[in-house]
């Protein structure tokens, strides 16, 4: 949740950077600062991935309980851990796309 809520923001104030015009003022170079963003948002999401997906492979997993050994994750939450694997793989799958025309752009 970090992690998309910091993207979000991110993106939202380079959003209304270009939108006001505030990019022709400030003398930056923004290929290489839209390269930076998307390679530490990619970094960042593609940690997210690796955790949840490690997150998910603990559904076998038994606990000892007072009264039996129970599964550490139930079914519920096995099935949301694996929705969240699945978009989280696709969003890191996007932003790796955006990272290498980023490169691009930046390295012509």
């Amino acid at each position: 949740m970090f992690v998309s809520v910091t993207a979000f923001f991110c993106s939202l104030l380079f959003l209304v950077m270009f939108l006001s015009g505030m990019v022709t003022q400030i003398d930056v170079n923004w290929n290489f600062l839209d390269f930076v963003y998307h390679f530490t948002v990619f970094v960042f999401y593609f940690g997210a991935f690796v955790l949840e997906a490690a997150a998910t492979s603990l559904h076998d997993l038994r606990c000892n309980a007072t009264v039996a050994v129970r599964p550490l994750l139930d079914d519920n939450q096995y099935n949301i851990n694996v929705a969240a694997t699945i978009f989280a793989f696709v969003t890191t799958a996007c932003y790796g796309c955006s990272l290498s025309l980023a490169l691009r752009r930046w390295r012509p």
